[in-house]
């Protein structure tokens, strides 16, 4: 087994371990418990004449909410991915623990990559099983499935991983608080960011929506949550936002079209840069 993956084995079972991951864990089940409940109640609703509600005003309430249960899910990855991983490499260098790692024939670069791999499978583990679980939940309670269920959980998980790398990143030069914070911060500025592009593309301002394209390139977790609301979105929906032209698009919980191809390619690159950042950032550290 090479030496970052050996890394990847330990952070894996050392964020195993925190009561965090427990509690979050504990969270999930009571939030798809819940949330399966409210659904549940969407079929009972009856209209003015005493009937209950056609299948299709379930399916678009339905969908609608689920957009609004997966941000809370976005927010708590977002969350967990920045307090987990502002610590991640700040706080064994302050314990001192890495003087001892690095003394053996390992390289900085198989800390940082074995570190990330052990996160980003915890990420993914979480994303997906959180996603399936709702999913689940909601089909169980309304019959209601969303149209690309892979796309959505991919699009949430990348969210998670792209707060890891800029956590991880922060964590070779600052406290584990501080990069937490800061990470954490950075994807509501981001998120704002969206909203105000989507503001410019209300008013028809170029100027103001490029505020929303920089804030994409930058740091793309918005642009790939509004992939995730496309995956959610049923066809009458997405229909009756590309009739209402640009107010449709004006929404930070709509999306009339899928991410380009073009900002996914980016999304690549910006992973292997913060990669490639946090591993020079830690080499010119002094420990």
């Amino acid at each position: 087994m090479t030496p970052a993956l050996v890394v990847a084995r330990l952070t894996v079972q050392e964020a195993s371990r925190r009561r965090l991951l427990l509690a979050l864990v504990i969270m999930t089940l009571l939030v798809v418990g819940f949330s399966a409940w409210g659904f549940n109640k969407i079929t009972t609703v009856t209209g003015s004449d005493g009937s209950v509600l056609p299948a299709v005003q379930v399916t678009l309430i339905t969908s609608q909410l689920l957009i609004v249960v997966t941000f809370v899910y976005s927010g708590v990855l977002a969350l967990s991915a920045a307090v987990v991983a502002g610590p991640l490499i700040s706080s064994e260098v302050e314990s001192g623990l890495l003087l001892s790692m690095l003394a053996r024939p390992m390289r900085r670069s198989e800390v940082v990559i074995g570190k990330w791999l052990g996160l980003a499978v915890l990420v993914a583990i979480y994303a997906a099983g959180s996603a399936l679980l709702e999913i689940a939940a909601v089909d169980w309670a309304t019959g209601y499935v969303p149209p690309h269920p892979i796309e959505l959980i991919l699009y949430v998980g990348c969210e998670g991983l792209a707060l890891l790398s800029l956590g991880l990143l922060l964590s070779t030069r600052l406290s584990g608080i501080t990069g937490g914070v800061i990470a954490l911060v950075a994807w509501l500025m981001g998120w704002v960011g969206g909203v105000v592009g989507d503001i410019g593309v209300g008013l028809q301002n170029q100027a103001i929506e490029n505020v929303g394209t920089i804030s994409h390139l930058i740091l793309p977790t918005d642009g790939l949550w509004r992939g995730a609301v496309y995956a959610m979105e049923p066809d009458a929906v997405l229909a009756t936002l590309r009739a209402a032209g640009t107010i449709g698009r004006a929404n930070p919980f709509s999306a009339v079209d899928p991410p380009p191809i073009e900002f996914l390619a980016w999304v690549v690159v910006w992973f292997a840069i913060m990669l490639a950042l946090s591993i020079w950032s830690f080499r010119t550290r002094e420990i």
